[in-house]
């Protein structure tokens, strides 16, 4: 079959062997797939990535000496199973999968490891218990964003973002463009997005953000109605506890521990927005730690493939917590993927072209330009290249 490989950051279209399903397995006709930024820095950053994997004991991530048909942001239709597979779905059907392959006794990362080719190619293998299938009536092109969309469910999850509390996310790519839209579709309120292009800022507006961002004119965290109510000094913190006791410690035998044990469980007691970092560059940590409010809940969601540093100090005296997201469970891609059918979640703004094969190469090179594209999407059929 044709297939788009990766060897030494080179894309090229080859012939590679037909994917033959194992026990377990499902094969699926690839309708569209996905081109993701971490599909960018894994092209010239895989090494980096590797190496960081296989300290934690896996050691099948991609290498950049390998030839690696990528892809994980797939759907399709149901081709053939393996031997002693059950066929949950009739062959046409459409699904979607999460892209991690069992294979013999190894789990592999789908279009990230030699061992599981992933969705740039006309066929790709799957773990029959990890497929979906698409509600009727959604296009593929929508149903290839199940995956990218669970990324930003999970992280907005991980963030215990309230109806009423301000998010900001900050970089309007695709994962934050998403972050955006799963924000509004659990019910956010007050949601600011900040990116120095005007084309991204423009498709976060149309993916519901309350107020959108220009940082080189306007700083996100004062950007919003209510941002006086979040404190910037903590010496201000330190009065704000001082006003506090004085108030309470003047009233005779009021309880006043339990008092405001009670306030911090309702929620009545100081706390600053929850961000989203979705740029992923080196740099990006420290500038949210040392330019955010103080009690300021950070989710990292951008992939920083290079070394990075900031000031522990700084996040200390501000109390800023750092949370990392990665992924999704089953719950939470098949959730997503619910919501895209029903039109909860509307995905449209953020496909911005699609290409065949030949035109992977050439997509990867325009995704660079932040005015031109979000989501380029792979359809293996088509002939187009531009």
């Amino acid at each position: 079959m044709r297939a788009v490989t990766c060897h030494r950051a080179e894309l090229e279209v080859e012939d590679v062997a037909d994917p033959v399903p194992e026990r377990g397995q499902v094969l699926i006709d690839v309708e569209r797939c996905g081109i993701c930024g971490s599909d960018l820095h894994a092209r010239t950053s895989c090494d980096e990535t590797a190496d960081d994997v296989a300290a934690l004991g896996y050691d099948g991530f991609m290498r950049s000496d390998q030839r690696v048909v990528m892809g994980h942001e797939f759907v399709g239709t149901v081709a053939d199973y393996g031997p002693r597979t059950k066929r949950t779905w009739p062959v046409g059907t459409r699904v979607v999968s999460l892209p991690v392959l069992r294979a013999g006794d190894a789990v592999h990362l789908t279009g990230l490891s030699e061992q599981a080719p992933g969705g740039y190619a006309e066929q790709v293998l799957a773990t029959a218990s990890m497929t979906m299938k698409v509600p009727d009536g959604l296009a593929a092109d929508h149903a290839a964003l199940t995956e990218p969309m669970a990324v930003a469910l999970h992280a907005v999850r991980k963030g215990r973002v309230g109806a009423k509390d301000t998010a900001v996310v900050v970089g309007c790519g695709p994962i934050g463009l998403a972050v955006v839209l799963m924000l509004k579709a659990t019910g956010v309120r007050h949601v600011i997005a900040s990116d120095y292009s005007p084309g991204r800022r423009e498709l976060a507006r149309l993916c519901g953000a309350d107020v959108v961002v220009d940082p080189a004119t306007e700083s996100p965290w004062s950007s919003f109605e209510d941002s006086k109510r979040y404190l910037t000094n903590p010496i201000a913190l330190a009065e704000l506890g001082l006003d506090a006791m004085d108030k309470l410690r003047a009233v005779p035998l009021l309880p006043w521990a339990h008092v405001m044990r009670a306030a911090e469980k309702a929620g009545a007691t100081p706390r600053g927005p929850v961000v989203f970092e979705c740029v992923g560059v080196p740099g990006m940590i420290e500038h949210v730690v040392s330019s955010a409010p103080l009690l300021t809940r950070v989710v990292v969601v951008g992939v920083c493939m290079a070394t990075d540093s900031f000031r522990p100090s700084m996040a200390i005296n501000k109390e800023i917590e750092l949370r990392f997201a990665f992924a999704y469970d089953p719950s939470e891609f098949h959730q997503t993927l619910q919501w895209i059918g029903s039109e909860k979640v509307d995905v449209s703004p953020l496909v911005t072209g699609t290409v065949g094969l030949d035109g992977v190469a050439g997509a990867f090179d325009a995704l660079r330009d932040p005015e031109r594209h979000a989501k380029i999407l792979v359809d293996p059929a088509s002939a187009a290249t531009v």
